[in-house]
């Protein structure tokens, strides 16, 4: 079901771009790539000078390898295009820090304690946050649930309540007292 439809006449100016995509690696391990791109649809006044339409103003990655306990192996940033040259990329090594971390309850908590404000690059550390949902989604299927835990997706949003209906459908063994008891 598409949004409703504008309310007023429109002239799109930014647009931003966010891919995650999980791989299966040959040695066991999970390879999490993110992808951010910034681009204007108008010529846009930098420090540098102008940016024009079209070209654009952020373009970074990540990779992250991680195991199958979702903990990191391995973390590397690059930053392709920047507002400014010479400065932004310095903070990528930093990400490095991540090797050793879970991605779990808490991560971006954490995400936000390392690389917080001058600590970080917001946008590299925003990407990170949004890959784990997307390692979650890798791992999901790749991993042998255990049937006497409760499976890690239940109270993890409105859907999978596990006093609603949907839990009580696909997952019984799980569901608590209803939300009207």
């Amino acid at each position: 079901m598409p949004l409703s439809p504008p309310t007023a006449d429109r002239q799109r100016i930014h647009r931003r771009n966010i891919v995650i995509e999980g791989f299966r690696r040959s040695d066991g391990l999970y390879d999490i790539e993110g992808r951010l791109t910034d681009v204007k649809d108008v010529d846009v006044q930098l420090s540098e000078g102008v940016r024009r339409a079209g070209e654009p103003i952020h373009e970074m990655a990540v990779r992250l390898t991680i195991d199958s306990t979702l903990t990191i192996v391995e973390a590397q940033s690059i930053t392709d295009v920047m507002p400014y040259s010479g400065v932004c990329q310095e903070i990528n090594p930093d990400y490095a820090r991540l090797q050793g971390v879970r991605i779990a309850p808490g991560f971006t908590a954490l995400l936000r304690d390392l690389f917080g404000g001058i600590k970080g690059c917001t946008h590299i550390t925003e990407l990170i946050g949004n890959m784990a949902t997307g390692a979650y989604q890798t791992l999901a299927g790749e991993r042998r649930q255990d049937p006497d835990r409760k499976p890690f997706q239940l109270d993890g949003c409105h859907a999978l309540d596990t006093r609603g209906l949907a839990v009580a459908r696909y997952y019984p063994r799980w569901v608590r007292a209803s939300k009207e008891a």
